[in-house]
C-alpha cells in the first residue's frame, strides 16, 4: 500500500531526513490485517459448495423427469398401437363391422420384439351394441399401455368410439 510519508528536516546538515509512518485509523503496521482473506476465502468456498450442490440436484431431477416421460411415451404408444389392433380386427379391410371378440380382454399384448416397446404390455377392451332403430353397431374401445422398467410402472389410457357405416 501507497502511504504519504512526512519528511522531518533537522537544522543540522549532515542528518538525513527522518521518514515517520503515518497511522492507518488503530493499525500501525499492514501485517496486522492477516487472516481476513483467509476468512473472505472460507466464505466464498462454502457459498461455492452450496450453490454446486443445488445445480447437482436439480440436473438429478431434470433427469429424472425426462425418464418418466419417456416411459409415459413409450406407454403411450403401446396403448396406441393395441387401439389401432383391435380397430383393424373390427373393421376389416374387405369385409363388414364385426362385433367384439369375448377373448380379447382377457389377453394383453407384450410387444417383447418390437424394438422400442419391450417391457411393455397393452391390454384392450371392447364393448358394443346395435341401434334398434337404425341397425348402425356402436363400439367402445379402450386400450391401457403399461411398461415397467427397474420395477417403474407408467401407464396410459385411451378410449376410441367408433360406429358402423351400415
Amino acid at each position: 500500500m501507497f502511504h504519504k510519508q512526512l519528511l522531518i528536516l533537522t537544522k543540522s546538515p549532515r542528518k538525513l531526513p527522518v521518514k515517520l509512518p503515518r497511522k492507518l485509523g488503530n493499525l500501525r503496521y499492514p501485517n496486522q490485517q492477516a487472516g481476513s482473506a483467509l476468512v473472505i476465502a472460507i466464505f466464498v468456498i462454502i457459498v461455492l459448495s452450496v450453490l454446486g450442490a443445488a445445480l447437482v440436484k436439480m440436473l438429478e431431477s431434470s433427469q429424472e423427469s425426462v425418464a418418466y416421460e419417456v416411459l409415459g411415451t413409450r406407454a403411450y404408444t403401446a396403448a396406441q398401437s393395441g387401439l389401432q389392433w383391435q380397430l383393424a380386427e373390427v373393421f376389416p379391410l374387405n369385409g363388414p363391422a364385426i362385433a367384439c371378440k369375448a377373448d380379447i380382454n382377457n389377453s394383453p399384448l407384450i410387444f417383447d420384439n418390437t424394438l422400442g416397446l419391450a417391457q411393455c404390455k397393452v391390454s384392450v377392451s371392447c364393448d358394443d351394441f346395435v341401434h334398434a332403430g337404425t341397425g348402425i353397431r356402436y363400439y367402445t374401445i379402450t386400450a391401457t399401455g403399461t411398461c415397467d422398467i427397474n420395477n417403474e410402472e407408467t401407464s396410459r389410457k385411451i378410449a376410441v368410439e367408433a360406429h358402423s357405416l351400415l
